[in-house]
Formats: C-alpha cells, sequence, structure tokens
C-alpha cells in the first residue's frame, strides 16, 4: 500500500507540475527522471544474471521426476495464462477504452537538460544465456563459492531495488505524467487506467477459477474446498506482494488441501520462484494497455507476442522474492522485443505496481493447483520416501 500511495502522489505532483509550474522545473523533473531511467536500464541485465543463475543454482536435487514435472505444469501455466492474457486484452481493451487507440498528443513537452547515458555492461540476452551457463554449470559441478558469491550478488541487487530504485519510482514516474501534462495527453491515459487495472483482476480471478474447477473435477476433490484452502494465501499475498514473503502461509494453506507433507514442502517454495501466472497475465495486458496509450503504436499479432510471453517464463525466474521484482525483470523484454521507449516503461511500472499484490495473490494461489496434480503423481512416493 505504501508503494501505491507514493505512485499516486508521484502521479499528482507530475501532473501539477506539468500543469501549473514554469517550466524550468518541469526540466529538472524530466532531468532526474532520465537520469533515473539510465540507472534501471543498467540495472536490468544485472537482474536477470544474478536472480535466474542463483534460482537455478539453488534448485533441489535427487528429485529428477518431480522437479522436471513441477518445472513443467509451472511453465506451462504460465504460458497458457499469458496467451490467454493476450487473446482477451486485444479483443476487449479496444472496446473498453476505445478512446485510448486513438490517444494524441496535443503539444510537445518540455525536455530534460542534459542526458547521462550510462550503458548496462551487457545486454539482456547475454545476461539470460549466461545466467543458464553459470546456473546449470553451478548446479552440475555443485559449486558451493560460486552459489554464494550469485547469491550474494542477487542480495546486492535485491537491496539496490529496495532501497534506490523502487523509492525512486514516484520520481521517475512524476516525470512521465508531467511531460503527459504538458502535451495534453495525460487525462486520456488515466481514463484507460481504470479500465485495465480492473479488466487485469477480473482476468486474474477467471484464471484461478479454470485452474481449480478443472484440477477439482479430474481429481475427484471439490473445487470450492480447494479455494477455500488457498484463501489465507491469496490475502496474505494482498499485503505482502511477495510470493517468497508469502511461502509460510502458502505452505500451510497446501497443506490444509490435503496435500502430503513431503510434496507441499517441496513443491511450495520451488512454484514461488517459477509460476508466475498472475505476474504475466498482468504483464502481457499493461503491455497491451501501453502500446495502445502510444500514439502510432498498435498491438502486435498472436505470433509476434508469443515469443515475448514465451520469454517471461523464463526470465522471471526469482524474481517474486521483492515487490515489484516481476515487472522490473522483464523491462529488459519490454525494450528489446516490443521497442519500449521511457514513457512506456514508466507507464508500465506505473500498471503493474498499481496491482502487483493481484498479481502475487493470483501466482501464490495458483501454486495450490500445481501442489495437488504433483501429489497425484508423485504423493505416494513421496510418503513411502519419507
Amino acid at each position: 500500500m505504501k508503494i501505491i500511495l507514493r505512485l499516486i502522489a508521484g502521479m499528482m505532483a507530475g501532473m501539477l507540475l506539468g500543469f501549473y509550474a514554469p517550466e524550468w522545473a518541469v526540466r529538472v523533473l524530466l532531468t532526474l527522471h532520465e537520469l533515473i531511467g539510465q540507472l534501471i536500464k543498467f540495472t536490468i541485465p544485472l537482474i536477470i544474471l544474478f536472480y535466474i543463475t542463483s534460482g537455478i543454482a539453488c534448485l533441489p536435487k535427487g528429485s529428477g521426476k518431480l522437479l522436471g514435472r513441477t518445472v513443467g505444469f509451472s511453465y506451462g501455466s504460465t504460458i497458457i495464462a499469458g496467451v490467454l492474457a493476450f487473446l482477451v486484452a486485444s479483443v476487449a481493451l479496444p472496446l473498453l477504452a476505445p478512446a485510448a487507440a486513438e490517444a494524441g498528443h496535443e503539444g510537445l513537452a518540455p525536455a530534460a537538460f542534459f542526458k547521462l547515458e550510462i550503458p548496462p555492461l551487457f545486454g539482456v540476452i547475454s545476461a539470460l544465456v549466461a545466467a543458464f551457463v553459470f546456473g546449470i554449470g553451478i548446479s552440475a559441478l555443485r559449486a558451493d563459492a560460486l552459489r554464494t558469491v550469485f547469491g550474494e550478488g542477487r542480495d546486492i541487487i535485491e537491496r539496490l531495488l529496495a532501497k534506490v530504485i523502487i523509492p525512486l519510482l514516484p520520481l521517475y514516474i512524476a516525470g512521465v505524467f508531467a511531460a503527459m501534462a504538458a502535451d495534453g495527453s495525460v487525462f486520456t491515459t488515466l481514463k484507460s487506467f481504470g479500465t485495465v487495472l480492473l479488466l487485469v483482476v477480473v482476468m486474474h480471478w477467471v484464471w484461478l477459477g479454470i485452474l481449480y474447477v478443472a484440477t477439482g473435477l479430474l481429481n475427484q476433490r471439490s473445487p470450492l474446498e480447494l479455494i477455500r484452502a488457498m484463501l489465507p494465501a491469496y490475502f496474505t499475498a494482498l499485503g505482502t506482494m511477495s510470493s517468497a514473503a508469502t511461502i509460510p502461509v502458502t505452505l500451510q494453506s497446501v497443506k490444509n488441501a490435503k496435500v502430503s507433507d513431503p510434496i507441499a514442502n517441496f513443491v511450495v517454495p520451488l512454484c514461488a520462484n517459477i509460476h508466475l501466472s498472475g505476474s504475466t497475465i498482468t504483464l502481457v495486458t499493461c503491455s497491451c494497455a501501453v502500446m495502445l496509450l502510444t500514439p502510432g503504436a498498435g498491438l502486435p499479432a498472436l505470433g509476434a507476442m508469443l515469443p515475448f510471453i514465451l520469454m517471461l517464463g523464463v526470465i522471471m525466474i526469482a524474481a517474486p522474492g521483492a515487490p515489484g521484482g516481476a515487472v522490473m525483470s522483464s523491462l529488459g523484454l519490454l525494450t528489446s522485443m516490443l521497442g519500449f521507449n521511457e514513457a512506456q516503461v514508466a507507464l508500465m511500472i506505473a500498471l503493474y505496481l498499481a496491482q502487483d499484490s493481484f498479481g502475487t495473490a493470483t501466482n501464490v494461489t495458483g501454486d495450490g493447483v500445481i501442489a495437488v496434480w504433483m501429489d497425484r503423481f508423485f504423493g505416494k512416493e513421496a510418503a513411502a520416501g519419507s
């Protein structure tokens, strides 16, 4: 809630400056916006390298079939959710917010006083490939020293996000809204914000309904009983905005859903890092909305959007540890694959963080479905082994 309130304050402050402040004040804000944007760009490959390497290196060993099937179910759920979100968003958003697709700039916004380029140490794809090379190598060779290095590197980046970048986001977003207020496009954008957020939350609930109804019927369990068991995890995630921080409650909720202890103890911590269907629904829907809000841009076809969705399921590994981690780790894909500029990136951050708690709640509640399926396949074997 603090993050959301600060974002709203940043939007309001940016609009007031854009409407009423002298041009020099707006340019100062835009200069700060430019500097923060460069810091974010510099950090993106480091997020990918340290988060994904650490996530792969820390995957549990000695449970090959269970691990493989859990990862497969999680990735499949994430990708299917993303594809369905795009299909719904591409039809619903132009109907629900038709003015957004025709939004135009009425004037020119002031420019920053100067631009300081801070080039990243390496590109997004290079970071992703390096993360898999090191992650798999560390796991295979049991290189505990390197595992510690990348784990501590992830802690450093997480501290940078929590202590520097996330607190600066309201200022970063204020610059975007000041520019939109100056060029006359701010009210069209705000009008569409509420529609997009409502659509995202409804899609979360529909997706969870599909998961639990199908899982309950196919496993001869009551979908309502399964959902009731997972409600504590859902509401806890609304408050924590972190899948990792919700693990204790998720674990107890999964056990209350009559999943055996060995399976629950294995699946829940793993899925907290790799099962991100709620975040994917949000990112796909919000990216479609931002493209509609951008003059001259339009929605791509499913074939063009599918590679982005497939990469999302990979690049967000281990990102849910901190609030906003999923959107921060996806920024590299938004810029490299969808061609987002700084203004579009700032709108994505604002939209995502405004509903981050609902996306996280969908992620952890969906983990219960994965646990039920893994218990069906491996429950007896795990119980015998324990």
